[in-house]
């Protein structure tokens, strides 16, 4: 066993394990999907600790390990179902849905993530997953995974849900954040909380600056 190898069957059992992540497809994929591939070189050593990592270069950041699988959870994704990380910089999100077994797409509207993203998957054996650069076409999706905090609720991403479809999103910052499970059904969608978390802000989705007197 390598050496990534080994923390990322330590991130399993320490992290993801203690943090009520039970679904076996999940925590397969989270031991096989290597972290380190979505860093560059200078910054794999970071892949495993329980952190977000910032991409340079870009306004995107690799979410916690123990946050971004529990939302994944949350999907309860399906194989065969279409699945799509939103805003996920280089893409890890989208590759353990791929390798649960997902049709994934990554959409990154940030485009110095987006050029990071091909590498990226590339180099973590997740060639299948597409890279969009445009909006997807809407009732495209079984799932969609937002790959950081919204100040603002990911309205604009209910349309692009099929009947049935779920969104998970972390919502708000600092101790106010946290996960919540949407789920569409006829024209409504309707949402309910999962657990308490936080992640790096997608500026896309910051509330505008109250002016003040």
């Amino acid at each position: 066993m390598d050496s990534f190898a080994a923390l990322r069957r330590m991130m399993v059992d320490c992290q993801l394990r203690t943090y009520d992540i039970t679904d076996r497809s999940v925590l397969a994929a989270a031991d096989t999907v290597p972290r380190e591939a979505f860093l560059p070189d200078t910054l794999s050593h970071l892949a495993y600790l329980d952190q977000s990592v910032p991409l340079p270069g870009t306004g995107r950041a690799l979410m916690t390990p123990m946050v971004v699988i529990r939302m994944i959870q949350a999907l309860a994704v399906q194989p065969g179902e279409n699945a799509l990380e939103y805003g996920g910089g280089t893409g890890y999100g989208a590759a353990v849905m791929a390798n649960m077994g997902a049709v994934a797409t990554l959409w990154e509207p940030d485009a110095e993530a987006a050029a990071l993203a091909g590498p990226a998957l590339t180099r973590a054996d997740a060639g299948a997953v597409k890279v969009a650069a445009k909006r997807p076409a809407d009732y495209s999706f079984d799932v969609i995974l937002v790959g950081g905090a919204c100040e603002t609720g990911p309205d604009e991403l209910f349309s692009l849900l099929r009947d049935g479809g779920r969104l998970v999103v972390v919502e708000g910052i600092g101790r106010a954040a946290r996960v919540k499970l949407y789920q569409k059904s006829g024209k409504t969608v309707s949402g309910r909380p999962v657990f308490d978390a936080a992640a790096p802000v997608l500026a896309e989705f910051r509330k505008a600056p109250a002016f003040v007197f």
